[in-house]
C-alpha cells in the first residue's frame, strides 16, 4: 500500500510519519502532485497557521489536488481546519470540502484555557462507536463547530467536531498519533478503508 503525507508548511508531521512506521507503513511525505494522486491513501496531518498554511497550498497548487483526490484523504489537526470553508485564524479562505467556517476559542470562564492541550473524550456523533468516550490528545486554538459532518464530538468551552466525515474524506481535530493505542486504532481503521 502507498501511503502518502502531505508535505507542506505546517509543524508536526513527523510524528505521523513515526506513527504509522510503528504500524508497519512507510509512507512519503511529499508536496508532489502525481505522488499524492497515485497513493491509495493521502494524510494531510500538521499544526501551524491557517493563512500561511493556505498561502503554502495555493503556491504549490496543492489546494486544487487535495480537493481533486479520490482515494482516502485524513485531516489532523490544522489539516481538519483547512479542510473546511474559512478560518477565523488569519480571516482565511480554506479549501471548502466541509461547508463549514472555524472559529476561535473564546474562554467563558477563568478555567478556560486557550490553547485547548491535553487529553479530552471523545463522543460518537453517529451511532458508529468508533470512538466509544475514549480519550484524545489535542492541541488548537480553533476548533470546528458541530455539524452535519460531525462524527466525533468533544465538548471544551463549546461542544465541537473532534471528528469529521464526508465522501472519502475523514478529519480529526485531536493527533491519533500522539493519543497511544486507541489513535493507532484511528490510525489503523483509516488505512484499512
Amino acid at each position: 500500500m502507498k501511503v502518502a503525507i502531505v508535505k507542506y508548511n505546517a509543524g508536526n508531521v513527523y510524528s505521523v510519519v513515526h506513527a504509522l512506521k510503528r504500524l508497519g507503513v512507510d509512507p512519503i511525505l511529499t508536496d508532489d502532485a502525481d505522488l499524492l494522486r497515485s497513493a491509495d491513501k493521502v494524510l494531510f496531518p500538521g499544526q501551524g497557521e491557517a493563512s500561511q498554511a493556505m498561502g503554502y497550498l495555493r503556491a504549490h497548487g496543492l489546494d486544487d489536488v487535495i480537493r481533486s483526490l479520490q482515494q482516502p484523504v485524513l485531516g489532523i489537526c490544522i489539516g481538519q481546519q483547512l479542510m473546511c470553508n474559512h478560518s477565523e485564524e488569519g480571516n482565511t479562505d480554506c479549501l471548502g470540502i466541509f461547508p463549514v467556517d472555524v472559529l476561535r476559542f473564546r474562554p467563558q470562564r477563568h478555567e478556560d484555557k486557550v490553547p485547548h492541550m491535553g487529553w479530552n473524550v471523545v463522543e460518537d456523533a453517529d451511532g458508529s462507536r468508533i470512538f466509544d468516550h475514549r480519550y484524545f490528545y489535542f492541541v488548537h486554538s480553533f476548533y470546528v463547530p458541530v455539524c452535519e459532518f460531525t462524527t466525533g464530538v468533544t465538548d471544551y468551552i463549546v461542544p465541537f467536531s473532534a471528528s469529521l466525515h464526508k465522501d472519502n474524506f475523514y478529519a480529526t481535530q485531536f493527533h491519533p498519533e500522539k493519543s497511544g493505542a486507541v489513535g493507532a486504532e484511528i490510525l489503523k481503521d483509516f488505512l484499512a478503508l
